[in-house]
């Protein structure tokens, strides 16, 4: 019989979880009690779409029993069962790539609990083992398999008999130490509270021998008896009434079904009667998960037919931009041997869907009302989630969500909403002005804003990749248009005088700023004097569909480098290197070109944008030093 190793990542993570780094031991029983309540499901999934195989609900249960002599505490379920291949991929792996890593960047974090988030449920027995053992039969197998493991060295597996389908997981107990107290895992009023704090909605009775007292009829005294007692009420959650319930009930139940490691953010639980019935209890989590904006994450709500699971990620119950929220749906009108290829077809799951996303909006509506610090911090994880829903569709959904954006106001250093922007706007004010860029310092020191704040107009910084993507969609809100600090037109009246006097100034300087046009050719669309600088010499405009920004970011996307910003270089005539830059353009044609040259890259690193040659750039400063 050959030791296999466990897989490198997988043996650190164990070898984490067998020297004690999570403080929380005890949900290792409320894991393998739900990893036994899944495959009991699977199994009665099987038998929904087979029906040579008989599912009568009593035979299905999950036995815990407690061997304090030899120190053993067994999980027992009448599942499906595991053949060999699945004993090696379920418990050869722990998990997958990324957790050593998230554990190790969250080190220094308090609470972090990645039990149950990366698929390494059943591992956490080794938190309170010395060795596991597992035995199990599968459906329709006439083998059974024993696969055993002392912890990180590796383990064993080896044919064995067993009579019925399921499995049974005995785990060795640690003995206690001066620090530790493994002791509590054999004790049956501790795994008994354990049961009904973790896993009281599991669907299937628990089941185990309770010690009771009763009176001897001769001699009225008190003996002690065994009797076989299921601990959980089974009632699923979301079938009792909300004022049965409190936020530690809802808490629990987010942690056994494995929704999240944190608390939830928000908790809805509903119920709707009508055409279609069904009953909802829905989680908006309080972090990002770990793999949310990458395409491994899976969104998608468990789907019930009368208490009975019919898919675990419905993707159908929700759209992407809600894609976030976690929970149930339970309804007696679906049918029970629905597949997937018919549920997307399904009417009444359309009109549940329908009815689950009007609810997400209006219980978002109602945080951003009622609980602003919430929904800021709800935004913060999930806000780009939901600006690409505005984006994506060619826009199809951004009249549903374009009240629940929000973004950072340059007046009120905080995030606003578009319909508070808009109502603070001056009398004369045009358009909803913002700036693209990477970070909100960088956007607050930009030349292109002086004109928009001396007018003590706000300014919106968008940070994130798809901020101005969804604002060009949006194109408008209340009638008021969208326009970037960065565009040639800002739409600010000018003075008559200061705008003859500037036309007065673009026509005396024309010659040279077409010859600064000359020097950079087709690096940029034109060169003119500029409106909205102040303190700053030059700067970058542009004008049409792509933006300097969505250029940048297209550019980082792709190897395809033929999408650029229409550009126009901005001079300051009132600083004073423009005086410098007409002398030199009047005596010494050299120095012009190097402070053309110059002026761009300038103008290019204020913008964020790589200079398109850093030696030129440095020979051009040696020369100017």
């Amino acid at each position: 019989m050959e030791k296999r190793e466990f897989k490198a990542e997988s043996k650190r993570l164990l070898d984490l979880m067998i020297n004690s780094i999570y403080t929380n031991k005890e949900i290792f029983l409320r894991e393998l009690i739900s990893n036994a309540s899944d495959a009991i499901d699977k199994y009665y999934y099987k038998a929904l779409t087979d029906s040579d195989i008989n599912f009568n609900k009593e035979d299905f249960f999950i036995n815990i029993s407690i061997d304090k002599e030899n120190r053993e505490l067994t999980i027992k379920d009448t599942g499906i069962g595991m053949t060999r291949e699945e004993l090696e991929d379920n418990l050869g792996i722990i998990a997958r790539s990324g957790s050593f890593n998230f554990k190790n960047e969250n080190d220094k974090k308090e609470d972090i609990d990645i039990i149950g988030q990366f698929g390494v449920g059943f591992y956490s027995a080794f938190m309170v083992s010395d060795s596991v053992k597992v035995k199990t039969k599968a459906l329709g197998e006439n083998e059974a398999f024993l696969w055993k493991s002392s912890g990180a060295e590796g383990y064993t597996i080896e044919s064995t008999t067993k009579e019925k389908i399921g499995t049974e997981i005995v785990l060795k107990i640690k003995e206690s130490t001066e620090d530790e107290d493994y002791d509590e895992f054999l004790d049956e009023y501790t795994i008994k509270a354990l049961i009904k704090r973790y896993s009281d909605f599991i669907r299937y009775p628990i089941k185990m021998m309770i010690t009771k007292q009763r009176q001897n009829d001769d001699s009225k005294e008190y003996e002690e008896y065994k009797e076989l007692e299921i601990i959980n009420s089974m009632v699923p959650i979301w079938r009792k009434n909300k004022n049965e319930l409190d936020e530690q009930d809802y808490e629990n139940f987010y942690r056994e079904k494995h929704f999240g490691m944190d608390k939830p953010l928000k908790t809805i639980h509903f119920n709707v009667d009508g055409m279609v019935s069904y009953r909802s209890i829905l989680f908006i989590p309080s972090n990002t998960p770990y793999d949310f904006y990458t395409k491994e994450y899976e969104k998608g709500l468990e789907l019930y037919s009368s208490g009975v699971l019919i898919m675990e990620k419905c993707s159908e119950l929700i759209p992407d931009y809600f894609s976030f929220v976690k929970g149930v749906i339970d309804s007696e009108d679906l049918s029970l041997n629905i597949s997937r290829e018919m549920l997307q077809n399904n009417r009444e799951l359309k009109l549940i869907a329908k009815k689950i996303e009007e609810k997400i909006k209006d219980e978002l509506k109602s945080l951003l009302e009622n609980e602003r610090e919430k929904y800021k911090e709800f935004f913060k994880n999930f806000g780009k989630g939901i600006k690409f829903g505005v984006y994506n569709d060619f826009g199809m959904n951004k009249e549903k969500l374009q009240d629940l954006l929000m973004f950072y106001s340059s007046k009120e250093k905080d995030l606003v909403t578009l319909d508070e922007y808009v109502e603070k706007m001056k009398e004369d004010q045009k358009y909803i002005y913002y700036a693209s860029g990477d970070s909100i310092d960088r956007l607050d020191k930009l030349p292109q804003s002086e004109i928009i704040k001396d007018k003590d107009y706000e300014i919106l910084y968008l940070t994130e990749d798809v901020d101005e993507f969804a604002i060009k969609i949006l194109i408008s809100y209340k009638d008021k248009e969208f326009r970037s600090v960065s565009s040639e037109d800002l739409g600010i009246e000018e003075d008559k005088e200061k705008k003859k006097e500037e036309e007065k100034t673009n026509e005396a300087n024309k010659d040279l700023f077409l010859s600064m046009k000359e020097i950079l050719g087709d690096k940029i669309n034109e060169v003119k004097s500029s409106k909205r600088l102040k303190n700053y010499p030059v700067c970058l405009s542009s004008d049409g569909d792509i933006s300097i920004e969505m250029e940048k970011i297209l550019s980082s996307m792709s190897e395809d480098s033929s999408i650029k910003a229409s550009k126009t270089l901005e001079i300051n005539v009132n600083h004073d290197i423009f005086n410098t830059l007409q002398k030199v353009y009047s005596d010494d044609k050299d120095k012009f070109i190097l402070y053309t040259n110059l002026l761009y890259d300038q103008a290019l690193l204020i913008e964020g944008l790589p200079i398109e040659d850093p030696i030129e750039f440095s020979k051009n400063i040696s020369k100017l030093m």
